[in-house]
């Protein structure tokens, strides 16, 4: 099948997002499947490469709007690209609206991770077009049912809804290095608080960094990069907290279960729907440490369950944070219990199971529209010239006054198979067609790579 993922961002950008993604688009990749993904640069320059299986094409950025990378090349490939399932990752708006212009009639699959919460104005003037990109989707991805339930505009289209929650890879963060851990515990001392995210507005350290004045002794560290670092470091020092919150910034992926393991108690003290399911709930759960979280509305209230894996309280009131802070880190046993039962739960959004429940959506689309989805094998017969095609071209050949040889059959089935998967047919029946201009033994080398060129690959080998 072929699959193209369409976001903003991509790893290794950090975010819940950009990690979703990834884990998706190499789970599909290792089935077997023909995974790109589609997504802005961070510069003008536009790369292609492969990473982890997948093809990732990153579209050179010209601008910045409103937290919206503007790309011109990304419509160029949006165009150009021809996937069984176009993937759209929501809310990322050039996407959307280029899928509306370019993408109709593809079966599309859309993941809803949050609804727009914070440009209001903005979202007025683009409500009837998300309106519209969610109409025409043929199946939309919600991480909870709780989302669902709350969103104005899921609620909408609920009939097309389906509910799979996001995933991570269990087994990274079920262990760590024993050394490690005693390294940061021996740093930092204890109690020891953990937070981990991007520092976004809405992710309300703030309330959390209220609640810690009142919890004497008790340590907090901060993992993560972005635009409030700087003011929720002034804050801190303001609080008078700056020797008991440490602000260590990003932390290497194969880093991070020790400081889940070396922690005493996770929070995720968000403020906003835009905290739409907390991925780093599931990856604290899976370290078998027990979670604060707050009541959204959302997804973090799904994940993490009240009294059986941790505890909820409202969102933007230090003095109930503080409160489940103190009770928690007052009861070892407790904390204990709350766990375990939270690494039991973890293993439900195993990141295999997110694989296979968005695969077989992505049949499911297929299935109604009347089309099967093409793994390697059937692509690599699909390409295998037809007898329709073979007289077509032998044809063309003698009114052209062209002998062609085997080795010339040999590198246009050779071509065919290796570029099925684009759908180029078209483009190598038209540079066949006027191969007149170039001598018969030059015609099929420089044709492929031509055809290569416009794909951003090599040739294949032999061509």
């Amino acid at each position: 099948m072929r699959i193209l993922h369409v976001y903003k961002d991509y790893y290794p950008v950090l975010g819940g997002i950009e990690n979703h993604i990834r884990l998706l688009a190499e789970g599909e990749a290792a089935r077997g499947h023909r995974v790109a993904v589609l997504v802005t640069s961070l510069t003008p320059r536009t790369t292609v490469e492969d990473r982890g299986g997948v093809r990732v094409i990153k579209a050179g950025r010209a601008a910045t709007l409103s937290s919206t990378p503007i790309s011109l090349s990304l419509l160029v490939y949006l165009a150009r690209l021809r996937p069984d399932i176009t993937h759209l990752h929501f809310p990322y708006p050039l996407g959307e609206m280029a899928h509306l212009l370019l993408g109709r009639g593809r079966p599309t699959v859309i993941t809803y991770h949050s609804d727009v919460v914070r440009q209001q104005g903005w979202l007025r003037l683009y409500r009837p077009f998300l309106r519209q990109v969610l109409r025409r989707a043929d199946r939309i991805i919600a991480t909870s049912p709780h989302y669902v339930a709350s969103s104005p505009y899921l609620r909408e289209v609920a009939d097309r809804c389906r509910v799979i929650p996001l995933g991570i890879d269990v087994r990274q963060f079920q262990h760590a290095d024993p050394e490690a851990v005693q390294a940061l515990r021996a740093r930092f001392g204890g109690p020891l608080l953990l937070f981990v995210g991007r520092l976004r507005y809405y992710k309300g350290l703030s309330h959390l960094l209220q609640a810690l004045q009142g919890l004497p002794g008790v340590r907090l560290i901060v993992v993560g990069e972005g635009p409030m670092r700087g003011t929720w470091e002034a804050e801190s020092q303001a609080l008078g907290l700056g020797d008991r919150v440490y602000f260590v910034g990003e932390v290497p992926e194969e880093d991070l279960p020790a400081y889940y393991h070396a922690c005493d108690l996770f929070v995720l003290p968000a403020d906003q729907r835009s905290e739409a399911f907390g991925a780093v709930l599931l990856e604290a759960m899976a370290s078998g440490r027990p979670v604060v979280s707050t009541e959204l509305g959302t997804g973090t209230s799904w994940v993490n369950r009240h009294g059986e894996t941790g505890w909820v309280v409202p969102p933007g009131d230090p003095e109930a944070l503080r409160a489940a802070i103190q009770h928690l880190l007052g009861d070892e046993a407790l904390r204990q219990r709350l766990g375990e039962a939270a690494c039991r739960w973890a293993q439900e959004f195993d990141v295999q199971v997110l694989v296979d429940r968005v695969l077989a959506l992505y049949q499911e689309v297929l299935g109604a529209r009347g089309r099967a989805g093409t793994g390697v094998q059937e692509c690599a017969r699909r390409a295998s010239m037809d007898e329709a095609l073979r007289a077509e071209i032998a044809q063309r050949a003698r009114e052209m006054g062209l002998d062609l040889t085997p080795r010339h059959w040999e590198a246009l089935e050779k071509v065919l198979a290796y570029y099925a998967e684009a759908e180029m047919l078209p483009t190598i029946r038209f540079l066949y067609r006027h191969f007149g201009r170039e001598e018969a033994h030059r015609l099929f080398p420089q044709g492929m790579r031509t055809v290569a060129a416009l794909l951003d690959k090599e040739p294949p080998e032999g061509c």
